[in-house]
Order: structure tokens, then sequence, then C-alpha cells
């Protein structure tokens, strides 16, 4: 289900975009954007079919539909140690809509939101975009480790939010239930909102417990946001659904009501809650063969990556991307450009632009596609040095 022969290379011409295989020239091979090479789950698309039989696609309830609302719910409380009511469920247009809402509502034009560093570039992006100032807090970009003292240190009465990124992309970290009750102790000592993305949540290795940043304290359910999406566990992207979660009725409904999200203004595609829906009731059995398909190729990628002698992997607890440390003297800019035009293969440099600061020295590398392409791409960057 997930070898070379299960891709279609001519659907990812004509449709995979975002620095993947429609943007591309012939024969370079994408580990760039994290989105899967392969074809939805076939419940997935069933589902789909089945949906349009009838031939209406009529609104929906504006705070998403009744089904969608309580697959997430029943998702996050048997998966990831949740506490939610369909209630507390508001299904948005993808988890960075979901960020961008929150920034905006939780934010006025010079309050400042700390972030960690590094980290994926819509953290910053949606904070500047309603006008908010950003505050990096580093991180280990080997560990993930946050730096507390350093964290702290940065709160002043203008600080409003915490956001973190829960499994950390791109280092593929886990924080434990231990980290977020700090966390929660921190926010809740200064009065602060915390936002947690877990778009990465469902893709963890090894067993490991994820524990929803809400569900770790009272604190924690207090002043917080969740945010989810179903592009990286079913390779929905192009439908643009995700959700936010709240534990706080009245929250909830003073965001979607501030959020337009109870007009026609905004809400979202029946058709995508629809897909999503069926992607968490039936599609798991699909998700789990995926999932060990890329622990495999996550450790058949830090296998090769150890013994390149120009770059040194992490290895993730979660995510399909890797994050390794540069280490022939190229600038992060300059190794992704001589991998490209050298080796023929598309990754994305640990710059400033897409990370932070804090990610000068290191590549992300994404290992969702099949294990021929991976290892002849990891094989074209290392000779092509």
């Amino acid at each position: 289900m997930f070898t070379n022969k299960d891709i279609n290379f001519e659907a990812l011409k004509r449709k995979a975009y975002n620095g993947r295989w429609a943007t591309l020239e012939e024969g370079i091979i994408p580990l760039t954007a994290a989105d899967p090479d392969f074809r939805i789950a076939p419940e997935i698309e069933e589902g789909i079919i089945e949906y349009i039989k009838d031939g209406y696609l009529s609104y929906g309830p504006f705070s998403g539909l009744p089904e969608f609302n309580k697959s997430v719910s029943e998702h996050f409380n048997t998966e990831k140690n949740g506490f939610f009511l369909p209630e507390n469920i508001l299904a948005v247009n993808s988890a960075a809509q979901g960020m961008f809402l929150i920034a905006k509502y939780v934010l006025n034009p010079g309050d400042e939101a700390i972030i960690l560093d590094p980290v994926d570039f819509l953290f910053k992006k949606s904070v500047e975009a309603v006008g908010g100032v950003i505050q990096l807090c580093p991180i280990d970009s080997k560990t993930g480790d946050i730096d507390f003292e350093k964290l702290v240190s940065l709160i002043n009465s203008k600080t409003k939010l915490i956001s973190i990124c829960n499994p950390h992309n791109p280092l593929g970290k886990i924080y434990s239930k231990e980290v977020l009750i700090k966390i929660s102790e921190i926010a809740s000592a200064h009065n602060l909102w915390v936002m947690s993305d877990e778009i990465w949540s469902d893709i963890i290795y090894d067993n490991k417990e994820f524990c929803t940043y809400s569900s770790v304290s009272e604190e924690a359910k207090k002043k917080s946001f969740t945010v989810y999406g179903f592009s990286k566990s079913f390779g929905i992207a192009g439908l643009r659904i995700g959700a936010i979660l709240c534990n706080d009725l009245e929250i909830l409904e003073d965001f979607t009501e501030k959020s337009n999200f109870n007009s026609t203004i905004e809400g979202v595609s029946t058709l995508s809650q629809i897909a999503a829906t069926v992607a968490l009731e039936k599609a798991k059995p699909w998700f789990k063969e995926f999932l060990n398909h890329l622990q495999n190729n996550r450790n058949l990628a830090y296998k090769i990556l150890s013994n390149s002698g120009i770059l040194t992997p992490n290895l993730p607890e979660a995510t399909f991307v890797l994050f390794p440390r540069i280490d022939n003297g190229f600038t992060s800019e300059n190794f992704a450009q001589h991998a490209l035009q050298q080796g023929k293969v598309a990754i994305v440099p640990g710059s400033e632009r897409w990370f932070g600061k804090g990610a000068e020295g290191h590549v992300r590398i994404c290992f969702s596609t099949s294990t021929e392409i991976l290892e002849e791409g990891l094989n074209r960057i290392i000779t092509s040095f």
C-alpha cells in the first residue's frame, strides 16, 4: 500500500503544490512540504462519494457538523487523554486558519506572544498578521527542551499568549505531561493564554504516550485553545479542514461569535467535514499501516544520515520530518541550494524565514514518501557533496 508502485506520480505532478511535485522541474525529488505522496485512504474516497450521491450540498451548522464535532472529541478523548464534549469543538478551514483566529482573538496590536525557536513559520506569521509582537523562547535544537528560565524572563505586562507546537515541527519532540504542567503553571501565574498546535499528534512513534495540553491540569483547561488538522495524518490538505478545541464553552462561544463563525461570513465546507469524519471513524486501520511505514522510513533515514559524514540526524519521536545538523560547513540556505542544483533533491533550509533564528545550521527533510524515493533522495544529497 505504501510502495513506489502505489504512488501516482502523474497525479502528483498535476496536483501536489507547495514546493512539491507540481512546482519542480522534471527529475527533482521533493522532500520538502510535509504532505504524504500517497493517495488518501479508500474509506475517505468512498465517504465523499457516498455523501454527494443524493445531490445536495447544503449549508451546515456554523460551528460544524454534529458528526464532525463528535468524531473529533472522541478521537482526542480516546487517543490523546482529552476531556472534550462535541460542543467543545469548532470546525475551521485548516489548522493554519485556527492559529490565525486564535491570535486575532487573544492579541491586540502591540501585545506580545511567546513562541518557541525554532518552530514552524506559521506561529510567527499568525501573530504578526494581527499586529502582535513576537518574543522567541529558545529550545535545544537537538532535544527540543524548553529553556524555562528564559521563558519566564520574557513575560511582561504586554505578554498575552504562549504558543507551543506539540509534537514539535521540525524537531519531532513530544512534550511530556510534566513539561506541559510546568507551562500551565507559568501561564496561570501570569494570567496568559496558551495555544497548543497538535496537528502532528497522531503521528507518534514507538507507542509513546501523548497528552493533549488541556488535559494535564485544571489550569491548562481554563485559558487555552488546541489546534488540530487532518493534512498530516490523512493527506487531505487540499480540503482545508481543521478544528479548534476549547474546554470552556463560554470562551468558545465568544470566540465563535467574534471570529464570524456564527454567520455565513465564515464556516467550513460540509464535504471537507465529512471527509475528516470518515477519516477518524473508518480510516484508522489504513492510518496504522501508514504510521508503520513512516516509522520504518524514519529508522532508514536516521541510519543513512548517521553514516553520511555531512549531516547528523535527530531521531524524531513524532512527525514525518527530520531536522539534521549540517556538518560540512555549509549554511542552511547554501546546503539546500547545493542539494537542489547538484543532487536534484528539494529540501527545506533551516533558515529564519521558515523556522526562526534557532534553525540555522540545519535542514528539514520530509520522509512521507516511498522507501525507494526516500533512499534515492538521501543518497543523492550525500553523493552531491
